[in-house]
């Protein structure tokens, strides 16, 4: 599906919604955090440091940085890969999911206050 926006009604959009988002009682993600977590959730499994780097182009210090926040709100969990012990798996949290969703839904209301 695609949607035709202008540049200023997309800001306009991003705005709305990212000031919505500090206005809630949940937590203030940076965009590093943010898109980390969108590729966990949005972007098929199995996820780990390495993949995540290498799919957002940053360092893997600056990834496990994101983790570390990410995993102290309890948004993703840490996991031992069973098959390779040297690898670890990150993987997507009810708390997570449930932030996303509400997320989500602060877009889809900012979409319709620029209408």
């Amino acid at each position: 599906m695609s949607i035709e926006i202008k540049p200023s009604q997309a800001l306009d959009l991003w705005r709305i919604a990212i000031v919505e988002s500090v206005r809630r009682d949940s937590p203030d993600l940076s965009a590093r955090q943010m898109a980390l977590l969108l590729n966990v959730y949005l972007t098929p499994a199995p996820h780990t440091v390495r993949g995540l780097s290498e799919a957002l182009n940053i360092s893997k210090p600056a990834i496990t940085r994101a983790l570390d926040r990410l995993s102290s709100l309890g948004m993703v969990k840490r996991k031992v890969d069973e098959e390779d012990r040297r690898s670890v798996l990150i993987q997507r949290t009810v708390k997570g999911s449930v932030f996303l969703r509400e997320f989500g839904d602060i877009i889809v209301s900012a979409g319709k206050e620029t209408e």
